[in-house]
C-alpha cells in the first residue's frame, strides 16, 4: 500500500485491509472483487491484483521465500520491496533503495546526474552504505534509520544538516549543494484524455455499475458505464471531473438520469457508499450534487 501512496492515507486502509484478511491463506483465499473493493481509493489497482497473485503463490509454497531472488520472483515484488522484506524480516545484509536513500545517496556521496538517469547508480553508490560493519549486523534497523533520515532530516526541501549525524562527511552539504541534490530531468507534459460517464440511479438510491475487464486501466474495479445503459432515461449533464493518473490525465462528462428501478442484468451500490475508484467516486458525488440540486423527478 505504500508504493505510491503515503503513510497518513494507508493506516486506515491497512487496518481495515488486515482486519478482513489476518492471514496470507486468507488473502488468498478471497476473491479479486473483494481485494480490489477493500483497496477502493488508494488507486494503482494492480497493486491489488498482484498482492492477491502474491498470497496465493506464498500459500502455494507454504511460506516466504527467505532470500532476495524468491522474493522477487513472487508476483508484484520488485527489487526494493524484496530487499526491504529480505532485511527487516530475514536480517539479510541488503539495502532497499526507495527514495529517501536515493536522496541521502545523492547528497552524501554529491552525485549530480539527473533522476531518473542516476537511479541505478544511486542505488549501487547507496550499496556502499551496508560496508559498515553496523549496518551489517542489523541490516532491517539500518535500511529503516536510513528511510528515517531521508524522511525527517535529509528532506527534499530545507535538508535540515544541522541535525544530520553525516554532516561532517557529506559531499553535498560541503558544496552547498545539499538542497539541490538530488537533480531530476524535466518531466514531460502529461497527456490529456476526456471521455464520460453514466450515472443511472433508482428510486432507492442505488447506482447501476459495470465491472471492468481484469486487466488494464481499474481493471477488476467496479465502474460507471462509458455509453448510456439499456433503460430508457432522461440524460442530463451533472458536470465534469478531472483526475490526475500516473501517466495521464483525464476529464470526464458526468451524465445523471434517474428510474424507478435498475435492471437485474447489471450489477449495483449504494451511489454514496459504492466501492468504487477514485475517479468513480468524483463522478458518483458529481452527480448526487446534481439529483439533489435538480430534484427527483425521473
Amino acid at each position: 500500500m505504500l508504493q505510491q501512496t503515503v503513510a497518513a492515507t494507508v493506516k486506515p486502509y491497512y487496518a481495515k485491509f488486515l482486519a478482513s484478511f489476518p492471514r496470507v491463506q486468507d488473502l488468498a483465499a478471497a476473491s479479486v472483487e473483494e481485494v480490489c473493493a477493500l483497496w477502493a481509493g488508494l488507486g494503482y489497482y494492480a497493486r491489488a491484483r498482484n498482492l492477491h497473485k502474491c498470497a496465493q503463490a506464498v500459500t502455494a509454497l507454504g511460506g516466504f521465500p527467505a532470500d532476495v531472488a524468491g522474493l522477487q520472483a513472487l508476483p508484484g515484488i520488485g527489487p526494493y520491496t524484496a530487499r526491504a522484506v529480505a532485511a527487516i524480516a530475514f536480517q539479510l545484509p541488503v539495502l532497499p533503495v526507495d527514495g529517501n536513500v536515493e536522496r541521502v545517496s545523492a547528497r552524501v556521496f554529491g552525485i549530480e546526474d539527473p533522476l531518473p538517469r542516476a537511479k541505478p547508480l544511486l542505488a549501487t553508490t547507496a550499496g556502499r552504505l551496508m560496508d559498515d560493519p553496523a549496518a551489517r549486523a542489523q541490516p532491517g534497523d539500518f535500511a529503516q534509520a536510513l528511510f528515517d533520515l531521508g524522511a525527517t532530516i535529509c528532506t527534499p526541501k530545507s535538508p535540515a544538516c544541522q541535525a544530520c549525524p553525516w554532516a561532517e562527511g557529506c559531499v553535498a552539504r560541503a558544496r552547498g549543494l545539499a538542497a539541490e541534490l538530488p537533480r531530476r530531468a524535466p518531466k514531460p507534459p502529461k497527456p490529456h484524455r476526456t471521455g464520460e460517464v453514466y450515472a443511472l440511479i433508482d428510486r432507492q438510491g442505488e447506482v447501476l455499475l459495470e465491472r471492468n475487464p481484469p486487466r488494464g486501466l481499474l481493471g477488476g474495479m467496479l465502474v460507471l458505464p462509458g455509453a448510456p445503459p439499456g433503460p430508457p432515461a432522461r440524460w442530463r449533464l451533472a458536470g465534469r471531473v478531472s483526475h490526475v493518473f500516473t501517466h495521464f490525465t483525464l476529464d470526464l462528462a458526468v451524465l445523471v438520469a434517474r428510474c424507478r428501478h435498475l435492471p437485474n442484468s447489471h450489477e449495483r451500490a449504494p451511489a454514496k457508499t459504492a466501492p468504487v475508484p477514485s475517479v468513480m467516486r468524483k463522478a458518483l458525488d458529481a452527480a448526487l450534487s446534481a439529483l439533489e440540486a435538480g430534484g427527483n423527478d425521473d
